[in-house]
């Protein structure tokens, strides 16, 4: 018998933003395009800007505010990348325009470029929802559906985005998902009770577990460990590690051990005053960064003498 149980017709699954459950007609898969040229400083960049994410000459904006100023980094695929800094210089924000969800903010706009396998994920014909499909969110805060089940948890996006055959593949999503989060031998048993009775590391790998069903390529983690306690938030790093190999990930951090722990390059931001815009000060393998950073803040932050 299926461990599957729907939610009645009336219930709504939440969205990241207006408009998210249009029916997908652009970038499903995203279309291969050619990459425009770009100047890249090394072979690795060039081959990260072409299957991985490459970010060029953004910019984010709060109405006439500018939060996040040029910036232009490479993330390569299959790869951990953390993004650290003080609050306030725009790390959260950047992440928020590599799936287009810092748009769904009223006056919020961005300018430059997010290319993905070569794909301008601003481009004129390519639909927001189709990206945030390719590219997951995981938040700082567990945010398991109240009203859903376990499983029906896992589905939701699944549902959301309309996955041909997903209703007759339905069980094997939710084992094939919890398993890659982690959690399958926990909740095996208890599939069909609300996901808000697990527990906070539990909910987390949970809300994992539903982004990554859809089959993302990259998944974007916004501080998933600061809300968890040590046992928790060790779990939700040897995820990372595991999920690496299959997945693009890129994670905020204000933890500095978990960044050194965790990601295989790190990318440190900062603003020059109060009020100014967040910029990239630098970039680097992340054992590098911590050992003999290029920049004198960078060294500083990382030692925490300010932030």
């Amino acid at each position: 018998m299926s461990v599957v149980s729907y939610p009645p017709k009336e219930h709504n699954i939440p969205t990241a933003g207006p408009g998210a459950a249009a029916t997908v007609t652009a970038v499903q898969p995203l279309r291969t395009a050619a990459l425009e040229t770009q100047p890249a400083e090394t072979a690795a960049e060039e081959a990260a800007a072409r299957d991985g994410l490459a970010v060029r000459d953004l910019n984010a904006y709060y109405g006439n505010f500018r939060a996040v100023a040029d910036v232009s980094i490479t993330v390569p695929q299959r790869s951990v990348t953390a993004f650290i800094g003080p609050s306030g210089c725009g790390k959260s924000t950047l992440l928020r325009t590599l799936n287009r969800m810092h748009e769904v903010l009223p006056g919020a706009t961005v300018s430059g470029s997010v290319r993905l396998g070569g794909v301008d994920l601003y481009g004129a014909d390519v639909d927001p929802v189709a990206v945030r499909r390719h590219v997951g969110m995981v938040f700082q805060r567990a945010n398991p559906f109240p009203s859903m089940s376990i499983a029906q948890n896992v589905l939701a996006g699944v549902r959301l985005n309309n996955r041909r055959g997903w209703r007759a593949r339905a069980d094997e999503v939710v084992e094939t998902s919890l398993r890659a989060a982690g959690l399958w031998r926990e909740v095996k048993d208890r599939l069909n009770e609300p996901g808000g009775s697990l527990s906070g590391g539990q909910q987390q790998r949970l809300c994992i577990a539903r982004a990554i069903a859809v089959q993302p390529q990259v998944l974007l983690m916004d501080e998933p460990c600061s809300a968890l306690d040590p046992v928790s938030t060790m779990a939700i790093e040897e995820l990372i590690a595991t999920l690496k190999k299959d997945y693009t990930i890129v994670i905020v951090t204000h933890n500095m051990q978990q960044a050194l722990r965790v990601s295989d390059r790190t990318a440190f931001f900062n603003t020059q005053d109060t009020g100014e815009p967040g910029r990239l000060v630098e970039m680097g393998d992340t054992q590098q960064m911590f050992s003999s950073p290029t920049q004198q803040a960078t060294a500083d932050y990382i030692a925490g003498r300010f932030g």
